[in-house]
């Protein structure tokens, strides 16, 4: 089964005043939807755009495994564990909150900040947070979260260009940018697909096109 969520059907969040807008893919905040708390393991996906200048102050996370991508800028991410990084465009960034943990992130730099993050549920709850970042990921290479029993695929395509999607129980792929064809259905930047069973699914570019597309059981 193929379920497509529009980049437009997203909430809005965050604070355009002060340079943050958000748009969460799943239930978030003030934005509750008992039937969209999760999809597999993922339960957030939020599109975030940080003008210069503006970010997210401290702030806690518990029991999540936070994976981001950065589509463009750089991001600034510091946390209480003593990680102080700079997340550039290709770069995955991952930080196990575990028991508790708090980090800050900002756009430092001069120019506007977008970037994608997603959450996951730990397959279990505790333990010591941890931080990892994958500079300059390739395409050939998924990146495992084994916390959360996922795998991460980024898919960078060329216009008509063809790329089998996993088979999994649950696949989550979202379009970072272009436009793909996958399952009869044609996907823009920001659009997403939740296929369930997934089983000899192709995804082919209708123009150049980056997917993040989640293998989970």
């Amino acid at each position: 089964m193929t379920d497509v969520r529009r980049a437009d059907e997203r909430y809005p969040g965050g604070d355009r005043s002060a340079g943050i807008e958000s748009r969460h893919a799943f239930s978030f905040g003030p934005h509750y939807d008992p039937d969209n708390l999760r999809f597999g393991a993922l339960i957030a996906c939020n599109e975030e755009r940080l003008a210069p200048g503006a970010g997210f102050d401290e702030h806690p996370h518990s029991h999540t495994e936070i994976v981001t991508w950065v589509v463009e800028g750089e991001l600034t991410h510091r946390d209480t564990t003593g990680h102080e990084t700079v997340v550039r465009a290709g770069d995955v960034q991952r930080l196990s909150a575990a028991a508790g943990v708090r980090h800050v992130e900002r756009n430092d730099g001069t120019t506007p900040l977008t970037f994608v993050q997603m959450w996951l549920a730990p397959l279990s709850p505790g333990g010591d947070p941890s931080y990892e970042i994958v500079r300059g990921i390739a395409d050939s290479t998924p990146y495992a979260v084994p916390e959360a029993g996922a795998m991460l695929h980024v898919r960078r395509l060329a216009a008509g260009e063809r790329t089998a999607v996993p088979d999994a129980a649950h696949v989550y792929v979202h379009v970072v940018r272009g436009t793909v064809r996958l399952a009869g259905e044609e996907l823009g930047a920001g659009d997403a697909a939740r296929l369930t069973d997934a089983a000899g699914v192709d995804a082919v570019a209708v123009t150049r096109a980056e997917m993040l597309v989640w293998e989970m059981p």
